[in-house]
């Protein structure tokens, strides 16, 4: 006789649905309201291509060294670390307001990067503790593409009647209402993880190149394909099309999470990745209105869950500290990405999808090497 399990208790989601809204504000909002401000920044002449790929970067290493800093010392993932981060992130956005040198907005956005990294590795290790519901992951990271659809509704809404710096002072109170069910939280400090055993040394090697890879493609697609929509199309089009990625992103976290569970996460991450590369492709040879749309609906379909898929299959290879190394590679990733493309970005958004592209398709037989490698183990 087979014995089943009961499902979760209701209750035992709340805790899911609080850091889905943390991530929201830390990623969806924190992270990536920069990316439907950029172009109107630009209009404005606040700050050029080649300035916004250089701040682009600042918040990307700040993230990096935010995933450093817990990773060296997983004490810091506290209550009062993750206050006090949520008040800077807060304070970071307001302060962009500022009519100031593009170094003054390259510092704030590393502030921004760090603290939206403690708040992001707080809100997800909720969701992933041991006990919680199978779907809580899915639902918490879910939230990261609700945050991104209110960015973008948000310029929607705004832009006929504000201008960039009221919009900064009002993404900057959307993060901190996002931010208020997550003061409950039972956030708990790590604790060093030692040596990790590696099940196939072959697999985790094309994983952590897979994972780099990914981090630097699809950075180029999450800065920029707005603003190169808007420059073809207009703002509200740019605008709109960073709604459809956020929407579309909410429900297929816990779609992938389905399919590893059905394939496996190593079989479901080379299609996740085929499919970004492609999201990579359409805006790199068309322009047009209805391939930007297609774009914009493969990547907020993959790109949140690339990031699920790649830290099971980790968690696969090795049997503890897989998270961390992941994190970095990732990181460094995402900080490089802006920069490979800021020598062509000035003349060619085009030529900018092109390279993403390339390196994901790369990233996309590096997660193939992976299946095959794990299927010989």
């Amino acid at each position: 006789m087979t014995a089943t399990l009961a499902p979760a208790p209701r209750s035992s989601l709340a805790p899911a649905f609080a850091a889905a809204a943390g991530l929201a504000a830390a990623v969806g909002v924190g992270r990536f309201i920069y990316t439907p401000l950029l172009p109107i920044m630009a209009d404005a002449h606040r700050i050029s291509a080649h300035d916004g790929a250089v701040i682009a970067t600042a918040n990307y290493a700040g993230y990096l060294l935010g995933a450093i800093l817990l990773t060296r010392w997983p004490e810091l993932n506290s209550r009062n670390i993750f206050r006090l981060s949520a008040a800077l992130l807060i304070v970071s956005e307001a302060l962009m307001a500022v009519p100031a040198p593009a170094l003054f907005g390259a510092a704030l956005r590393l502030i921004a990067g760090v603290t939206s990294a403690v708040v992001f590795v707080a809100c997800a290790g909720v969701a992933a503790r041991h006990g919680s519901s199978r779907d809580a992951a899915g639902i918490a990271f879910s939230g990261v593409g609700f945050g991104i659809a209110l960015t973008g509704l948000l310029v929607l809404a705004v832009r006929p009647f504000l201008g960039w710096q009221s919009m900064w002072l009002v993404s900057a109170v959307l993060t901190a209402v996002l931010l208020l069910p997550t003061v409950g939280l039972d956030i708990q400090p790590g604790r060093r993880a030692g040596k990790a055993t590696i099940r196939s040394t072959g697999a985790w090697r094309a994983l952590l190149v897979a994972y780099f890879l990914e981090g630097l493609g699809y950075i180029v697609i999450g800065t920029f394909l707005v603003a190169a929509v808007s420059d073809q199309r207009g703002q509200v089009v740019g605008s709109a099309i960073w709604v459809v990625v956020g929407a579309v992103a909410v429900p297929t976290t816990v779609l992938w999470g389905v399919a590893a569970r059905r394939w496996a996460p190593a079989v479901a991450l080379p299609i996740a990745l085929l499919a970004q590369c492609v999201s990579a492709v359409l805006p790199a040879v068309s322009t047009a209105v209805w391939p930007a749309v297609l774009s914009a609906t493969l990547f907020g379909a993959t790109f949140m869950g690339i990031v699920m898929l790649a830290i099971r299959v980790g968690g696969e290879l090795s049997d503890s500290g897989a998270a961390a190394p992941l994190t970095a590679v990732y990181g460094a990733g995402q900080m490089l990405g802006p920069l490979v493309v800021a020598p062509v970005i000035g003349d060619s958004y085009p030529a900018a999808f092109a390279i993403a592209a390339v390196v994901l398709a790369a990233a996309t037989i590096a997660a193939g090497m992976v299946t095959r490698l794990i299927r010989r183990t």
